[in-house]
Formats: C-alpha cells, structure tokens, sequence
C-alpha cells in the first residue's frame, strides 16, 4: 500500500486589489440610458410619433435616474475599507 500525499498544498484566496475607480466604472449604464432617451425624442421628432401620452412616465422616469445617479455617485466616490 502507497502513503498517503499529505503535503500538498492549499490554494489560498486572496481578492485582487481594487483599483481607484473600478466603481466607478459601472456607471457608464448612465450615459448610454441617457443616450437612448435622446435617440427616443429624435425618433419622435423625425417619424412625428406621438409621446404625449407618456411624457409623464419619461418624466418619472428621468427623476427616478437622477435620485439614483446621485445615490451611486455617493457609492462610488465614498473610501473604500481598505483605505480608511
């Protein structure tokens, strides 16, 4: 009978380091909605589409983007754990 390997070795984890603004890349996502909104109203101005019935869900919705850009720019910009 073999022995037994008992001196193998253990892969530990060790998260990579962040860097400065790894969260703050994720919020490109605002640009491009913002962009879409755009390409909506040049759509409806060029094909005459009709958007009165929903300009106060684009409304609501653009308010909804804006409280929610400024919660993630307190995210992004707060120090991290490792930093304090």
């Amino acid at each position: 009978m073999e022995p037994l390997d008992t001196d193998t070795g253990y892969a530990t984890y060790q998260p990579r380091p962040a860097t400065p603004g790894s969260r703050l890349n994720w919020m490109f996502i605002f640009p491009a909605i913002g962009l879409l909104l755009v390409l909506i109203f040049i759509a409806a101005a060029i094909f005459q589409i009709n958007l009165s019935g929903i300009v106060d869900s684009l409304v609501g919705f653009m308010l909804l983007l804006f409280a929610l850009l400024i919660a993630a720019l307190f995210w992004a910009l707060a120090p991290s754990e490792s930093n304090q």
